[in-house]
C-alpha cells in the first residue's frame, strides 16, 4: 500500500507559526487512534511499510518532528545561548510539546478511544515526554510503545560511564557543532547517500530494505533551507530528559519491542527496564534485527504491533 499523502498543520510556537508534516492512514470507522513518531533525520515516510497493515484495525497517524521530513525547520537555539529571532530550543520538551498538541488538535477531536503513541529512537523519548504532558492535561494516552528507543547514553548524566578519550573528546564536539560556518561542510558530507548508506549498513544488520526508496526520503529533506539546524540542535541532547527518568515517572502500560542487534540501543539495557519498572508490561525481542526494525522487518513487526494495539 502507497504511503498516504502528506499533510501540513500549523503549529504555533515562541511567537512564530510553524507548518507540520504529517500523514493520516484512516482505519474502520469506529477504530482507535495511533500515532508513530520517527527517529532523529527520518520523518513520517520511514514508517512506509506500517501504516497501511496496522490502518487495518486502528486510525493511524505519523508525524514530521519540527525540523526534520516535511516540517518546517527554523533556527537552532542550544542551551546557554542568546536566542536567535525565530530560533527554537530543539530538544524532547519541544517536540514533547508539539506531539501532545498536535494529539489534542487534530487526533483526540474525532477519536472512538484513547490514543496510542507508537516512537523509534529519539521518538520513543519524545512519545515518553508528550505522555506527560497528555497525562497533565487529562487525556492520558492508553499506552506507549517503544521500538529500540534511545537510551540517551551520550548524554551528560551518562558521561562518567563514558571511555576516557570519549569524555575527553566530548566538549570538543560541542563546541564543533555550535560553529554553524563549520558544521555546514560537516553536515553536507553525512547527508550525502554514500554515507546515509554506510550508517543505514549498521542500523539494518540483516541489509533488508536498504532501499533507494528509504536513502532518497532520509537524503531529501536534507537539502531544505535550515536542515542543519536540527542537527545542530543534537547539541540540546547531551543534557535533556533520558527514558528511564521518564519511566520512573509514567503511570500507564509501555510495552518495549527491540532489534536484538542493535549497535546503539543494547537490548540489555531494555531488559533492566523491564525489571526495575512497573508500567513496561511487556519487552519482545527480535533476534538479527537493528535500530528501525518497524521498516528492517515490517513483517515481524507488524503483527505484533497489531496485537498491542488491538
Amino acid at each position: 500500500m502507497a504511503l498516504p499523502p502528506l499533510q501540513h498543520w500549523t503549529w504555533g510556537v515562541g511567537g512564530r507559526d510553524h507548518s507540520i508534516g504529517y500523514r493520516h492512514q484512516p482505519g474502520p470507522e469506529r477504530a482507535g487512534p495511533v500515532v508513530l513518531v520517527h527517529g532523529f533525520g527520518a520523518s513520517s515516510a520511514h514508517w512506509r511499510f506500517n501504516l497501511g497493515p496496522l490502518s487495518a484495525q486502528q486510525n493511524c497517524w505519523a508525524i514530521d518532528l519540527l525540523g526534520f521530513g516535511a516540517s518546517s525547520k527554523p533556527l537552532s537555539q542550544l542551551r546557554h545561548e542568546a536566542p536567535l529571532p525565530g530560533s527554537v530550543p530543539y530538544g524532547f520538551d519541544l517536540w514533547g510539546k508539539l506531539l501532545a498538541d498536535f494529539v489534542q488538535a487534530l487526533v483526540l477531536p474525532t477519536a472512538a478511544a484513547p490514543v496510542q503513541l507508537v516512537g523509534n529512537s529519539i521518538g520513543g523519548l519524545v512519545v515518553l515526554r508528550a505522555s506527560q504532558l497528555l497525562q497533565e492535561r487529562g487525556c492520558a494516552p492508553q499506552q506507549v510503545v517503544l521500538l529500540n528507543c534511545a537510551q540517551r547514553q551520550l548524554d551528560d548524566k551518562n558521561a562518567a560511564a563514558l571511555p576516557a578519550l570519549e569524555q575527553w573528546s566530548r566538549p570538543l564536539v560541542k563546541r564543533l557543532v555550535r560553529q554553524r560556518a563549520l558544521l555546514r561542510p560537516l553536515f553536507a558530507t553525512v547527508a550525502r547517500p554514500l554515507f546515509v548508506r554506510q550508517v543505514l549498513a549498521q542500523a539494518y544488520p540483516s541489509g533488508q530494505n536498504v532501499d533507494a526508496e528509504l536513502v532518497e526520503l532520509l537524503v531529501q529533506p536534507s537539502r531544505d533551507l535550515g536542515a542543519v539546524e536540527a542537527f545542530r540542535g543534537f547539541v540540546n541532547l547531551f543534557s535533556d530528559h533520558i527514558a528511564p527518568e521518564l519511566l520512573d515517572q509514567l503511570e500507564l502500560p509501555v510495552r518495549l519491542l527491540w532489534g536484538a542487534a542493535d549497535p546503539w540501543e543494547p537490548l540489555a539495557e531494555a531488559q533492566r527496564w523491564a525489571e526495575h519498572f512497573d508500567c513496561i508490561q511487556e519487552l519482545e525481542a527480535l533476534e538479527g534485527v537493528g535500530h528501525c526494525p518497524h521498516d528492517e522487518a515490517p513483517e515481524l513487526v507488524n503483527p505484533i504491533l497489531q496485537r498491542w494495539l488491538a
